[in-house]
């Protein structure tokens, strides 16, 4: 009797450890969307960079989500995202990432205001500091796209608020996002070039031109 106890206490103890993930998941969060004070384009040749904090041992980075201001009805399909050590770097990752959008709301501007989020095999890192970049939204109506300001209200992760700059003005308020690191089981990234977009600062919108990329607002207000 004692022994058959034993062995179920064996069998017991190597079900749970087999359960146990081989890498502990982990994330930085930047703190949830404000939707009612700015946000910047990331499209259009425009970009923006925050820095982010991998704790707790980090892993392999496999998602991201960011919120996103869009005209009423538009979705991203896609965006690129850059991994690197400095702002704007892309020595560590540069794919595009395929998106899914929920929970939009109109924001007292008119604009949606959605949660942007897509998993991709991206790279092993360890405890420290780095950044994401987005740009070259893909909106299948044409339209300019913006990345949420929050400034890191709200953030829940150790190292944060992170710190932000965008590719024409420099140093901003940051934005709303989260980044996953663990083991990832669906990859919807596709290797890019890289490129680097011309900058340009002039203020658009208002203006309702939209066209051009050189008359682009890099900001909304």
């Amino acid at each position: 009797m004692k022994m058959r106890i034993a062995s179920l206490s064996l069998l017991a103890l190597c079900l749970t450890l087999a359960a146990v993930p081989a890498m502990a998941q982990g994330s930085y969060n930047n703190g949830p969307a404000n939707g009612q004070i700015d946000a910047w384009t990331i499209n259009f040749g425009f970009t923006v960079s925050d820095s982010f904090t991998v704790s707790g041992g980090g892993g392999s980075l496999s998602s991201v989500a960011f919120n996103a201001w869009l005209d009423p009805g538009d979705s991203i399909s896609n965006v690129e995202v850059q991994i690197g050590s400095s702002a704007f770097g892309n020595t560590l990752f540069d794919g595009t990432v395929s998106l899914t959008q929920s929970g939009c709301s109109t924001n007292g501007f008119g604009f949606d205001v959605c949660k942007e989020s897509g998993n991709f095999s991206g790279p092993a890192l360890g405890n420290g500091n780095y950044w994401l970049t987005l740009g070259n939204a893909s909106v299948p109506s044409g339209d300019p796209t913006y990345w949420d300001e929050n400034s890191g209200v709200g953030c829940t992760s150790p190292g944060c608020p992170s710190i932000a700059q965008e590719n024409t003005v420099g140093s901003i308020p940051s934005e709303s996002f989260t980044v996953g690191w663990g083991s990832s089981t669906t990859s919807t990234s596709t290797s890019t070039s890289g490129t680097t977009p011309e900058p340009s600062s002039i203020m658009l919108f208002g203006s309702g031109i939209l066209g051009l990329a050189g008359i682009l607002r890099r900001k909304l207000f």
